[in-house]
C-alpha cells in the first residue's frame, strides 16, 4: 500500500509540473522541427508501452514492383515507430479493379480502422469516396489535384486526406527523351498510357507540351485496360519513332506485353518510372518507391499520435531523382548511354 501511494504521489507531482510548464514547451516544439520528430517517436513508444495499438488498412491498387516497394516502406516506418505489437495491418490488393478498391475501402470503414493507406490513384479515389472521417494517406499518386478533381490545387488537400506523390519533373523527362532521341532523327513520339488513370493523362499532356515546343510531333495512344493494350501498343510501335510511357499502373503491370511488341519493332521507350523502364524501356528519371512509402509511414505516425493535423499536412514529394537506363534494351537497340546514367539491376 505504501508503495502504491508513493507511485500515485509521484505521478500527481509529474502532472502538476507538466501543467505548469506546458506553454513554454509547446512554443519550443513549434520552433524546432527536430524536437517535433523526437516527440513523435517518444509518443509512439509511450503509446505502445501503455498497450495502445493501431489498426491500419492498406489498399494497394494492383501488384507491381513500385507499389509493392511503397507498401513495404510504409509498413516498415510504422513498425519502427510502434513496434510489432503496436500496429496491425490489413493489407489488401485490388488487382487493378476499381470496384474491388471500393469494396476493400468499405470494409476498412465498416471496421472502424484508425487510418487508411491508399497506394495508387484508384485506391485513393475509392478511399476519398468511402470516408470523410478516417484519416487517409495516399502514396504512388502523381497529382492529387487531378486525382481528386480539385481546382486550383495548392499542395494541401485538406479534410481527412494527405500523402506523398511520385511525380518526377516532367520537363526533365522530356529533356531526357530529347537527349537520347534528337528530334531530327526521331520526330514522331507516341504517348502510350491507360485512359482510365487520370494522372497518366496529366503526365502525357504536360510532357507532350514540352516535346511539342522542342519540335516533336506527339500522338496519343490510350488503352482502356490491359485487354486492348496489345492492339494499341502495336499501332504505336508501327507509327512512331519513339514512345513515352508515363508513371502508369496498368502499363507497369503489363511491361512484358509492351516489350514484346516494341523491342522487336526497334522502337525505344522512355519511361516515367524505374519499374516500367526495367520491363520495357531504355531510360527513366527514377525515384525510390520504398523511400516514398517510408515517408508516408512517417506521416502516418504523426497523424496517429496527434502530432500533426492531417487537414493541414501538405503533399510530400520524393527528394531525389536518379537517371537510370535498361542495359539489356539499350544494347539490343544499339543505344549509347551518357556517362551520368546508372544501370537498372536485373
Amino acid at each position: 500500500m505504501k508503495k502504491a501511494l508513493s507511485i500515485l504521489t509521484a505521478a500527481c507531482m509529474a502532472l502538476s509540473l507538466a501543467a505548469c510548464s506546458g506553454g513554454s514547451d509547446s512554443s519550443s516544439q513549434a520552433a524546432d522541427t527536430s524536437s517535433e520528430a523526437s516527440a513523435a517517436t517518444s509518443e509512439a513508444s509511450e503509446g505502445t508501452a501503455s498497450g495502445t495499438s493501431y489498426t491500419i488498412g492498406i489498399c494497394q491498387q494492383q501488384p507491381h514492383e513500385a507499389l509493392d516497394s511503397a507498401t513495404q516502406g510504409f509498413k516498415d516506418a510504422l513498425v519502427e515507430a510502434f513496434g510489432e505489437d503496436g500496429v496491425t495491418f490489413d493489407e489488401q490488393n485490388a488487382q487493378g479493379d476499381a470496384n474491388t478498391c471500393s469494396t476493400i475501402i468499405n470494409g476498412f470503414v465498416s471496421s472502424g480502422y484508425d487510418l487508411i493507406m491508399a497506394n495508387g490513384t484508384t485506391a485513393l479515389q475509392a478511399a476519398a469516396a468511402g470516408t470523410s472521417e478516417i484519416p487517409i494517406l495516399g502514396t504512388s499518386v502523381t497529382e492529387y489535384g487531378v486525382a481528386l478533381g480539385i481546382d486550383g490545387f495548392d499542395g494541401t488537400v485538406g479534410g481527412n486526406i494527405s500523402g506523398t506523390s511520385d511525380l518526377a519533373p516532367l520537363d526533365q523527362q522530356a529533356a531526357m527523351l530529347s537527349e537520347f532521341f534528337p528530334v531530327a532523327e526521331y520526330p514522331n513520339v507516341g504517348m502510350l498510357y491507360c485512359s482510365a488513370e487520370p494522372n497518366s493523362e496529366y503526365q502525357v499532356e504536360q510532357v507532350s507540351n514540352y516535346l511539342t515546343e522542342m519540335g516533336y510531333t506527339c500522338t496519343d495512344y490510350s488503352f482502356s485496360d490491359s485487354n486492348d493494350l496489345s492492339t494499341i501498343a502495336t499501332s504505336a510501335a508501327s507509327e512512331c519513332d519513339v514512345i513515352y510511357v508515363p508513371t502508369d499502373n496498368t502499363a507497369a503491370s503489363n511491361t512484358e506485353i509492351i516489350n514484346n511488341i516494341c523491342l522487336p519493332a526497334g522502337v525505344p521507350i522512355i519511361a516515367g518510372e524505374e519499374g516500367i523502364c526495367g520491363g520495357c524501356g531504355v531510360a527513366t528519371l527514377s525515384i525510390s518507391y520504398y523511400d516514398l512509402g517510408y515517408a508516408t509511414g512517417e506521416m502516418a505516425v504523426k497523424v496517429l499520435t496527434g502530432e500533426a493535423d492531417i487537414s493541414t499536412m501538405p503533399i510530400e514529394y520524393a527528394p531525389n531523382f536518379t537517371k537510370k537506363y535498361n542495359p539489356t534494351n539499350c544494347e539490343q537497340l544499339n543505344i549509347t548511354v551518357p556517362d551520368d546514367y546508372v544501370a537498372i539491376e536485373g
